[in-house]
């Protein structure tokens, strides 16, 4: 063998010495996150492989979701063409009533078919002990599922939001001049907007989003100014828009860019435009979880990983506006908030907004009923 044999064997072989320290090192890793998670009463797989082997012995996934319909039958389509032996059956769940009464199912033990069911924020502590203990988080972290890690809660670990709402202002360009649009939250406070001038919601979810950036003081502070100035106090946001486009109201803030979109699409007119406004307040949205009576919790898993994949990211862009998630890099969420500055609810925030909005709704200060 010539000196430069010699001189090359020696390098393969530091690499594949390398090479099986850094598997022994990753394999090790993997173990004592497994041991770990295992101590706090969570499930984890060390492998996507054994995932997919348990998944293909149950072949079968009931869901629950808050999903839009048409996005909820694209990506139950397309997770069937990945896995052809898992049966999807989807269902949409809207709204707190829904939830309410799916909640109540699950304590009853009533609600066994399904597993995966939506964790809603304004639920989200009950739900809680009724889901199957499994570490997401860590198993994001180190590959086992492909999901970004800030799609998990971190406290609880086996939950996860795949969508990003965020909350803007809207308004007609035909009733508000160019250079009367307000630019900043703090511009409806001005005096010529006093007096039936915009509408706002009586639901303040929008408004207590700004807690996580203002702080609750002045977030209180800023709603009871924000009273009084006199607003078109309404219930619900589609009614109002239609309304805005006929010219009756000339503008609303506090509500989601994705229903101003929506609308904004359906507008013949042209007239209806919306106003993002810094900080912007972001929530999760979608919050999705594996039920503890799971009979099919390892398609479950896929299910989950499936939703965070820039398949589905990308068919909840096509079908809804702005319908993806701020951590799916070049989606229409992430590239309307790139560079600003956000108020963003995060997961340690979830327990904490319905309080927020209770205060809020309380500095509106609605006159009550005399006992």
């Amino acid at each position: 063998m010539g000196f430069f044999s010699i001189i090359i064997a020696v390098i393969m072989l530091g690499w594949f010495s390398a090479g099986g320290v850094f598997a022994g090192q990753a394999a090790s890793v993997l173990s004592n996150a497994r041991q770990q998670a295992e101590a706090k009463g969570y499930a984890f797989f060390s492998s996507h492989e054994e995932v997919l082997a348990k998944a293909k012995q149950e072949a079968k996934l009931n869901l629950l979701i808050n999903m839009e319909v048409a996005t909820l039958k694209a990506a139950a389509d397309g997770f069937m063409r990945k896995y052809p032996f898992i049966q999807v059956h989807g269902k949409e769940i809207d709204g707190t009533e829904m939830a309410q009464r799916n909640l109540l199912e699950i304590k009853s033990g009533q609600a066994k078919e399904w597993d995966v069911i939506y964790a809603t924020r304004d639920l989200y502590s009950e739900y809680l002990p009724y889901l199957w203990h499994v570490d997401l988080f860590g198993m994001a972290e180190h590959g086992t599922l492909q999901i970004p890690v800030p799609m998990i809660d971190p406290k609880n670990r086996n939950v996860a939001a795949f969508y990003t709402r965020f909350i803007a202002a809207a308004y007609n360009k035909n009733r508000v001049p160019s250079d009367q649009v307000p630019k900043a939250w703090e511009d409806f406070l001005k005096p010529e907007f006093k007096g039936k001038k915009f509408a706002v919601d009586v639901i303040p979810r929008g408004i207590a989003s700004l807690v996580p950036a203002w702080g609750l003081e002045k977030t209180v502070d800023y709603a009871r100014r924000l009273a009084a100035q006199e607003p078109v106090w309404v219930r619900g946001i589609s009614r109002t828009l239609v309304s805005m486009i006929a010219g009756e109201v000339p503008m609303m803030m506090g509500l989601m860019a994705s229903s101003v979109k929506r609308v904004e699409s359906k507008d013949r007119l042209r007239v209806l435009q919306t106003a993002i406004l810094e900080p912007i307040p972001t929530y999760f949205h979608s919050e999705q979880a594996i039920l503890a009576t799971s009979k099919n919790r390892h398609a479950a898993l896929l299910w989950l990983e499936w939703m965070a994949s820039p398949e589905v990211q990308k068919f909840a862009d096509d079908l809804e506006p702005f319908g993806s998630s701020r951590y799916f890099r070049g989606g229409a969420v992430e590239q309307a908030l790139r560079g600003r500055k956000l108020s963003t609810v995060g997961w340690e925030d979830q327990a904490n907004l319905q309080a927020w909005q209770a205060k809020v709704f309380e500095a509106y200060g609605f006159p009550k009923a005399s006992q």
